[in-house]
């Protein structure tokens, strides 16, 4: 057999082994998984704060704009030269401030633009400070626990020197619900 028969034949072999761990053993071991007794005992959902969850109501912090939903996420490919993206920046600037009672020029760069998978849960302290006296006065909370809540929820920059810090969103409204 030639060298190149004897390396074709081991590469269909690793083909063969690999689609059925992976296509055969590995979802049968997750489905086998799944049905192991008392996974589902409370039947409650899972609530995860790894992605932006939107909360309807003046007494919730807001995050970032979305294109996407939680089942299907992902940008509107709408770049910073399309002119109804323009207009859709203008649009939720207008909206933002009109909701916190402040100048547009107030309102922080994130507040109107949305991340890249559209799921992101982190808003800048800035735009998380801009809400605080709505979010304080819809739950009756003083200012300064609100403020309090939102140093608490605020994450530092990654690895000590990358990027911004950032306040999860979907953390500090669970701790909003947990305090009111």
């Amino acid at each position: 057999m030639t060298s190149f028969a004897k390396q074709a034949l081991a590469g269909l072999r690793v083909l063969l082994v690999l689609t059925v761990i992976t296509g055969v053993l590995y979802p049968a071991a997750v489905w086998a998984v799944s049905r192991l007794p008392g996974l589902h005992a409370n039947a409650e959902a899972a609530d995860t704060t790894s992605v932006a969850v939107p909360r309807e109501g003046e007494q919730w912090f807001v995050a970032r704009p979305s294109a996407a939903t939680l089942p299907a996420s992902g940008g509107s490919n709408k770049g910073e030269r399309n002119t109804d993206y323009d207009a859709v920046i203008a649009e939720r600037r207008t909206e933002i401030a009109q909701r916190e009672s402040v100048g547009q020029d107030r309102v922080p760069p994130d507040a109107v633009t949305a991340s890249a998978s559209g799921l992101d849960p982190h808003i800048s302290t800035a735009y998380a400070l801009l809400q605080v006296p709505r979010v304080a006065r819809e739950n009756g909370l003083p200012e300064d626990r609100v403020r309090e809540l939102v140093a608490e929820h605020t994450d530092g920059r990654a690895l000590g020197f990358l990027g911004e810090p950032g306040v999860n969103v979907t953390a500090l409204n669970r701790a909003l619900d947990s305090a009111t």
